[in-house]
């Protein structure tokens, strides 16, 4: 693998974990509850998108009469197709995981300006928005 390689799969997962601008909206009292549900939110979307593109993938395959259930069921990746399906599989829990992982670097950036406040109140309020 090239050096430009890594730098697009670091660049790539960086840029599945992209924050949004503004506040998050919060729909539940619990915290934990307003996490899962952003977890859950993201698999769902990505599931959605996942049977889209796959339904297409089989209109086209059956459209073309090259759809073989055979040989998709005993299809094995090479060893690149497999690294880039390890690639995706990153991706994809780098966007599942959104939530969390920006929760964490908010935390990390509010250690890092200073003991203005305690990392309690900053983890209470980071709970509250």
């Amino acid at each position: 693998m090239t050096d430009a390689a890594v730098t697009l799969d670091i660049d790539a997962i960086a840029e599945a974990g992209r924050k949004a601008k503004g506040k998050r909206p919060q729909f539940f009292e619990m915290e934990e509850s307003e996490r899962l549900m952003g977890i859950l939110m993201a698999v769902v979307e990505e599931l959605a998108v996942t049977r889209e593109r796959l339904d297409t993938v089989e209109r086209l395959l059956e459209a073309s009469g090259g759809l073989n259930r055979e040989a998709i069921d005993s299809f094995h990746p090479s060893a690149e197709q497999a690294r880039e399906r390890g690639l995706m599989h990153q991706e994809y829990i780098a966007r599942v995981m959104r939530v969390l992982q920006q929760e964490r670097e908010a935390l990390e950036e509010a250690q890092r300006r200073g003991p203005d406040k305690p990392l309690e109140q900053v983890s209470e309020e980071l709970g509250n928005s």
